[in-house]
């Protein structure tokens, strides 16, 4: 009898801490891709500076990371978005 208020009390305190957890997540996802976005940027435009004749290369190279720390980022936002409503 004692047992059924404390796992209605852990279950509630469980959903709090996903919910904590899934805002605390999808919050460093954005921001990790954000900095990691602003690294490649920065890095690309000294490297065009340094070797202005390889721009087109290093552009490419530039636009393709970005998309794949972009994927990552939004893969880590729909899974947060998924514990978040479960």
């Amino acid at each position: 009898m004692l047992m059924l208020p404390l796992m209605i009390l852990l279950q509630a305190a469980s959903n709090a801490v996903a919910l904590m957890g899934a805002g605390i997540g999808s919050g460093l996802a954005a921001i990790g891709a954000g900095i990691g976005i602003g690294l490649i940027g920065g890095n690309a435009m000294e490297a065009i500076s340094r070797q202005p004749e390889a721009m087109s290369d290093i552009r490419s190279n530039m636009l393709i990371s970005a998309a794949l720390i972009e994927g990552v980022a939004f893969f880590a936002i729909v899974i947060c978005l998924m514990i978040l409503f479960q």
